[in-house]
């Protein structure tokens, strides 16, 4: 779980973006213990922002007894959750109803498949000759 993309995250969520430190903490425990989703989600946020520092860049200011986001936080977390137009050009992209051509295999596999079915083809031969030299 990233610790500052959850800050913001929590700060977000109340009306005026400030809460208290015991607020915080229990909001922040919720999110800790609520499973991999949480944890996933906030990766990818702050993947967006390698360098993010809530303090030193100014997204969270320490208020008397709690924190608050500041209007440069909420930017900064609104750009972390938009996503990559990349992204959205994928969704915007028709189906294509033609079927897909057959991916070629790489040319290792298919020499190790057809040596695989050459040992089999001749342990068949083998079996069948010791067969009926036993017969």
């Amino acid at each position: 779980m990233n610790f500052q993309v959850t800050v913001l995250k929590i700060l977000v969520s109340y009306p005026d973006g400030f809460a208290v430190m015991a607020n915080l903490k229990r909001d922040m425990a919720i999110l800790a213990t609520s499973g991999p989703d949480w944890a996933e989600r906030t990766k990818r946020l702050a993947a967006r922002m390698p360098d993010l520092d809530i303090f030193s860049q100014g997204l969270v200011a320490r208020e008397s007894g709690g924190w608050k986001i500041t209007d440069k936080g909420r930017a900064v977390l609104e750009f972390m959750e938009t996503r990559p137009v990349a992204d959205q050009a994928i969704e915007t992209v028709p189906a294509v109803e033609a079927p897909l051509p057959r991916l070629q295999q790489p040319a290792g596999r298919a020499k190790r498949r057809r040596e695989r079915r050459e040992r089999a083809r001749e342990a068949r031969e083998r079996a069948r000759t010791n067969a009926s030299a036993s017969a």
